[in-house]
């Protein structure tokens, strides 16, 4: 498994598995399965409702902690200052860890910045603590980084995008790298796109020509070049399936590459569509919903 140093000399490695809209009652099955296929990050959140089923695989899949990178997110309904050191407590005791290696901000929050520059603070105490291995955010623009940085401390270590080459968001990914901040693909498959309640124009970037024909060239699926389109221009990507296969097929892009002329063709299906909500919309009114205690 290849990996990525963040920015405070963390390891982390470049695939792991996802468990956006994962049920509880499938993600033990899901991601035990990953383990069992040298998966070593798992990527869950508060509000997915399934840290606790993660964390049971983690316990129950005989690999030690050590070597599994889990990471998880805050969601706005525990921003504030001691709301997000309780978030923490939550989270950590659904996961079954004393330790998160990677903790971050789940959206941000623009309506109520001030909530979220103390969740910010909170994660910052969490660091140094030594309660958590890195911190981050997540759908942060630009614009909310540039607040982020001129008031705090420490400069996040990840910000977890949707990316894929239908929305690459490149003027967040240029910030991001100025700034020595690792960008994190959510949807790198584009599943985004296709999935129901986001609006419409909903395509499969899966099932572009453009992908296909690199796909076949290479003997690989369509899933694979596009993770592989993110790996090779230095992101971390998480995929998402509960299908053992996909599972596998997934982590199976570490054995060929994309030419340039390939990476050029993918970067070039940029459509400017957004597929999940536009962060400037995620309002704690819209989205705000209690995370159940431990």
């Amino acid at each position: 498994m290849q990996t990525l140093t963040l920015n405070n000399g963390v390891q982390m490695p470049a695939l792991g598995l996802g468990v956006f809209q994962t049920p509880p009652e499938e993600t033990i099955a899901a991601v035990t399965a990953a383990l069992e296929l040298g998966y070593r990050h798992i990527d869950t959140a508060a509000a997915y409702g399934n840290e606790r089923e993660a964390g049971q695989a983690l316990q129950n899949s005989g690999v030690p902690r050590e070597e599994i990178f889990v990471e998880t997110k805050i969601w706005i309904s525990d921003y504030g200052y001691d709301e997000t050191l309780h978030g923490f407590v939550k989270s950590a005791a659904k996961l079954g860890v004393d330790q998160i290696d990677l903790l971050i901000l789940h959206q941000a929050l623009p309506s109520d910045f001030d909530k979220t520059l103390a969740a910010y603070r909170a994660l910052e105490k969490l660091l140094a603590d030594g309660k958590v291995r890195a911190i981050g955010v997540s759908n942060f623009m630009t614009d909310h980084l540039s607040a982020l940085l001129d008031a705090t401390d420490v400069i996040p270590a990840v910000n977890q995008l949707e990316i894929h080459p239908y929305f690459q968001q490149r003027a967040v990914l240029d910030f991001d790298d100025a700034h020595h901040i690792l960008n994190q693909a959510w949807s790198p498959i584009g599943g985004i796109t296709f999935y129901p309640g986001y609006g419409d124009h909903r395509t499969s970037v899966l099932e572009d020509p453009a992908v296909t024909q690199i796909a076949e060239a290479h003997g690989k699926s369509p899933a694979q070049v596009l993770l592989r389109w993110g790996i090779q221009q230095g992101r971390s990507v998480i995929p998402k399936s509960t299908k053992c296969h996909r599972i596998a097929e997934n982590i199976d892009v570490f054995d060929f590459d994309l030419t340039a002329a390939e990476l050029s063709a993918l970067d070039a299906l940029e459509t400017g569509r957004r597929g999940g909500p536009e962060p400037e919309n995620v309002t704690l009114a819209d989205y705000g919903r209690a995370i159940p205690e431990a």
